[in-house]
């Protein structure tokens, strides 16, 4: 299906952690071999998402990507996009969880209301497929990936990139970020043990099982 150029998906594939949930834990889930988790950065903008599959102790990126919306678009239409193209990829990867940034107050009300928007059609293409969904403060996904609450976005794309075995690839931070919170969900939901506080704590415990 051709788009717009001023607004598209853009794919990467691989080479082959207070929260809430909406929806109550498949607990059955939880105890198989491979979970597959959906991450979502909102925004009206660029809306970024990654799916990771963990299985064993293993973690592998499945698709990640950016739902790109032209500035000069009505909030509807970009909405509307948002929902659409999320639930495409729902579709088509069939993620076990859902995990999304909360919302974060700053001092722009109106951009707090926006990414309210973005968030509010993004949880609902997880939803309405009764996917368990849950979402983490940007401090919580920071201190879960790299093991500070104040990390940079430069610091969580590479503790992404060097938990995936992403290399030097190129990607927005959007999408990153989104990867990040699939990344913290996982964390918080398969991580046995409590001497992990984190993936970079893990990491440094398990440098093996980390992809170069």
């Amino acid at each position: 299906m051709k788009r717009n150029s001023q607004h598209s998906i853009i794919n990467a594939r691989a080479y082959r952690p207070s929260f809430k949930s909406f929806i109550p834990r498949h607990t059955d889930v939880r105890k198989r071999r491979t979970i597959i988790v959906l991450g979502v950065d909102p925004g009206t903008i660029v809306t970024g998402y990654g799916i990771v599959a963990r299985q064993d102790s293993e973690m592998r990126l499945i698709e990640c990507g950016a739902i790109k919306n032209a500035s000069n678009e009505s909030i509807p239409l970009r909405l509307r996009r948002i929902y659409s193209d999320l639930q495409s990829v729902i579709k088509r990867f069939h993620p076990d969880e859902f995990a999304i940034e909360s919302a974060f107050y700053g001092k722009n009300a109106q951009s707090a209301l926006k990414l309210g928007h973005a968030r509010g059609v993004s949880i609902l293409a997880a939803v309405e497929k009764e996917i368990p969904t849950t979402e983490y403060s940007p401090r919580e996904v920071k201190k879960a990936v790299v093991g500070s609450g104040k990390a940079s976005k430069e610091q969580v794309q590479f503790m992404v990139r060097s938990l995936l075995g992403l290399a030097d690839r190129k990607m927005l931070y959007d999408t990153s970020d989104a990867l990040a919170i699939a990344l913290c969900h996982l964390h918080r939901i398969t991580v046995p043990t409590s001497k992990h506080r984190d993936w970079k704590s893990y990491v440094a415990a398990h440098p093996e099982r980390v992809r170069s």
